[in-house]
């Protein structure tokens, strides 16, 4: 068996920010994270003060940290996929919660129905469980089944046989109606 190798993490360079307007940062900090954070810092910042005016000094973290932890934790690499960067990874687990995702079917000659997509109760799982108010009443209700003994029918045996069906049965098995010959003529 044979295992491919991606080199590509390794061929990672990114540019770096060694000086912001006249301070000296050192050995530099990543350019897509400092951007990243401003952007942040200017739509938290904003939308607060637009809600709610000028921070106080009790008020000021709510303004301040929210915005610098996203963007410190969400720019480091996620442990699941190495390529990517958390804040990445935390917005497609979002979107697949909240939305789901279009099954490619046929590859993609055929567009899905609503009915195969992976309904929400199936994509929440067990954090869903946790909102719901019903989770309570699910947890009693399987503490008094387990007295109760599961009792199932008799197994079903199954005695599939491979078959192999060369050139020739498949060629008789085609449908024969719609061809044609090499002079036009139907056979």
């Amino acid at each position: 068996m044979r295992v491919g190798t991606t080199y590509t993490r390794h061929f990672d360079l990114e540019s770096r920010q060694h000086e912001l307007l006249g301070l000296d940062l050192g050995e530099g900090t990543p350019r897509r994270a400092l951007i990243l954070g401003l952007v942040l810092y200017i739509l938290w910042t904003g939308s607060l003060l637009a809600l709610f005016g000028l921070p106080s000094q009790v008020t000021f973290t709510a303004y301040f940290l929210p915005p610098l932890m996203v963007a410190i934790f969400g720019t480091q690499r996620s442990r699941k996929s190495e390529r990517r960067w958390n804040i990445t990874y935390w917005s497609l687990s979002v979107r697949y919660l909240a939305l789901g995702h279009r099954p490619i079917i046929c590859g993609g000659r055929r567009a899905a129905a609503r009915a195969e997509w992976i309904p929400r109760r199936a994509r929440w799982g067990a954090k869903g469980d946790a909102f719901r108010r019903e989770s309570v009443r699910l947890r009693r209700a399987e503490e008094h089944t387990e007295d109760l003994e599961i009792v199932a029918g008799m197994p079903i045996r199954l005695a599939a046989r491979p078959r192999l069906y060369g050139p020739d049965a498949v060629f008789k098995a085609r449908p024969q109606g719609g061809k044609t010959s090499s002079k036009g003529e139907r056979k």
